[in-house]
């Protein structure tokens, strides 16, 4: 079965046991896919690409919230009243 691999750089369940760090840097700050019996098992994605993925998702998480929220009434209030 053919599966879609979500990275430009593969490595092998083996290649990451033998050393974990050339591997990584093999992706260059991008994720590296890991092949177990040539399909994808899992992805290892540095910790800066990581990171940014996690704001990226707080952001759009924030963004629906925002949107939901839109054409609501606005009510003023003071800051003393907070």
């Amino acid at each position: 079965m053919a599966h879609q691999i979500h990275a430009s750089v593969s490595a092998s369940i083996t290649e990451l046991k033998k050393n974990p760090m050339r591997t990584i840097a093999a992706g260059e700050g991008f994720p590296v896919a890991i092949l177990n019996h040539n399909e994808p098992a899992f992805y290892c994605v540095p910790a800066k690409a990581y990171e940014a993925m996690l704001e990226r998702l707080e952001d759009l998480e924030l963004n629906a919230i925002a949107d939901g929220r839109e054409g609501q009434a606005i009510h003023k209030v003071k800051l003393d009243e907070l």
